[in-house]
C-alpha cells in the first residue's frame, strides 16, 4: 500500500464514520427498548424514532451510501440544468469497512495524506431534536451511543483517529457525567449540538450560567468543543412558513429553508458571547465545523451595531472575542484567504467532510483551494492549527 507524501502533516477536522444498525440500541437499557426502531417501509429500513418514521437520512443502515464528494460539482459549479438530487447523488456505492471501523481507516488515511482526523458521527445528529420533550431519554441514548462509539472506534485511537462522543446538556449533572465518563476513556473533542437546550423548563442557551459547572471542566481538561452542523431545530420555524409542519431533511430541495441555512450557527456563535459564556471561559476552546464561514461577516457586523448600542449588556467586546475566540472550518470553495485576514489565520482549519457527498472525494484536495496563499499559512490551515486545539 503506498503511503501518500505531503508537504506537511495534515490533521483533518471533519471526517465521519457511520454507524452501525445497533449503534444507538445495543447498548441502550431494555426499559428504553421500543424508543429507537427499525422498521421496513416500501422495502427499505427506516429508522423510527419513538414510533415516527424519520426521513432525516434516507438509508439509515448506510449499507449503501452516496459516493465521497458526490456533489462537489455541485458545489463548485452549482446546478444550471435543475438536476434533482438524485440525479445530483449519481450511482450510490456499498458502504466500505473504512467507513466503519479505525484499522481499514487509517490504510485509507494513509493513501489519502492525512495523517490525523477528529471523527464524527452521523447518525447521532438526529437524536436531539426527536427526543427534545424527553430530557432523560436524551441521555440514555447519547450515552447508549458513546458506549457503541468507544468500543469500536475509541475516542483516541493510535493518536490518530480522535472521534468526538456526543454531548448533550439538558440535565447538567447528567451531561457532567457523561463528560467526565468520555474523558475517563481518552476524549480529546466533544460534539455539542448548535441549538438551544431541551430540558425540563424549556429550551435555553448552552451560554446561560446555568452550565457553567459543565463548561469550567471542559476548560479545565483542554477539551475541544466541536459545533458540527446538525438538525438544530429550525425546520419548525420555516415549516410555519411554509404553512405545513415537515421534518429536517437535508437531501431534499427545500429552497426556503435554504435561503436561512446559516441561521443557526449565527444564533449559536452570537449565543457564546450574548449569554456571555465565551468571556466567563477565557480558555474554552471551540470549533465550527461543516458550517462554512459566509456567515462570519453579517452576524460580526450585526454583533458591532449592537454593541455600540447596548455596550453594558455584554461582558467585552463580542466582535473581537468571536474573532479571536472561534475556530472556523470553512467550505473548499470559499475564500480561505479572506477568513484568515478576518479571524486570524490561527483560527482557520481543514475540513474535508469526507466521506459524505456534500465533501471531498480527496481530503487533500483542499490543498488547492489554498495553494496561493503563503506555504506557513497553508500549513496551519491544513494541520498546525487544529494539532495545536488537540495536543495542548
Amino acid at each position: 500500500m503506498a503511503v501518500r507524501e505531503t508537504p506537511y502533516p495534515l490533521f483533518d477536522a471533519d471526517n465521519h464514520l457511520y454507524e452501525a444498525e445497533d449503534a444507538l440500541t445495543r447498548y441502550l437499557p431494555k426499559e428504553y427498548a421500543s424508543a429507537i426502531q427499525f422498521v421496513e417501509v416500501k422495502g427499505r429500513k427506516k429508522i423510527a424514532i419513538r414510533g415516527q418514521i424519520s426521513d432525516y437520512i434516507p438509508n439509515p443502515t448506510f449499507d449503501v451510501v452516496a459516493r465521497p464528494g458526490a456533489w462537489e460539482t455541485y458545489f463548485r459549479e452549482g446546478n444550471p440544468e435543475g438536476k434533482s438530487h438524485r440525479e445530483l447523488f449519481g450511482e450510490p456505492m456499498r458502504s466500505i469497512p473504512a467507513f466503519r471501523e479505525p484499522g481499514s481507516r487509517l490504510e485509507l488515511m494513509d493513501e489519502q495524506g492525512i495523517d490525523r482526523t477528529l471523527m464524527f458521527p452521523t447518525l447521532a445528529s438526529l437524536i436531539e431534536e426527536r427526543m427534545r420533550d424527553d430530557p432523560e431519554l436524551i441521555h440514555v441514548v447519547v450515552h447508549a451511543l458513546n458506549q457503541w462509539l468507544h468500543e469500536t472506534w475509541q475516542f483516541n485511537h493510535k493518536n490518530r483517529i480522535y472521534t468526538t462522543p456526543v454531548i448533550s446538556l439538558p440535565i447538567v449533572d447528567k451531561a457532567i457525567e457523561e463528560l467526565e465518563w468520555c474523558l475517563e476513556r481518552g476524549a480529546r473533542a466533544i460534539l455539542v449540538r448548535p441549538a438551544p437546550v431541551p430540558g425540563p423548563r424549556g429550551p435555553r442557551s448552552f451560554a446561560n450560567e446555568e452550565f457553567d459547572p459543565f463548561w469550567k471542566i471542559v476548560e479545565e481538561n483542554g477539551v475541544l468543543v466541536g459545533m458540527h452542523s446538525s438538525d438544530s431545530g429550525y425546520s419548525r420555524y420555516s415549516s410555519e412558513w411554509e404553512g405545513r409542519s415537515q421534518e429536517m431533511t437535508p437531501f431534499k430541495p427545500q429552497v426556503f429553508r435554504m435561503v436561512n441555512e446559516w441561521r443557526p450557527v449565527m444564533d449559536a456563535v452570537s449565543s457564546w458571547v450574548c449569554h456571555g459564556a465565551l468571556f466567563r471561559f477565557p480558555e474554552l476552546k471551540v470549533s465550527v465545523i461543516e458550517n462554512g464561514s459566509t456567515w462570519l461577516v453579517p452576524l460580526l457586523d450585526q454583533l458591532a451595531s449592537v454593541y455600540k448600542k447596548q455596550p453594558n449588556g455584554f461582558l467585552g467586546d463580542p466582535v473581537e472575542e468571536v474573532r479571536n475566540r472561534i475556530h472556523i472550518s470553512p467550505f473548499w470553495e470559499e475564500d480561505m484567504a479572506a477568513l484568515s485576514d478576518i479571524v486570524g489565520v490561527e483560527r482557520v482549519l481543514f475540513g474535508s467532510d469526507y466521506p459524505h457527498p456534500e465533501g471531498l472525494a480527496d481530503p487533500a484536495s483542499y490543498l488547492e483551494a489554498i495553494k496561493k496563499m503563503d506555504p506557513s499559512d497553508q500549513a496551519k490551515i491544513m494541520g498546525g492549527n487544529l494539532a495545536r486545539l488537540i495536543d495542548a
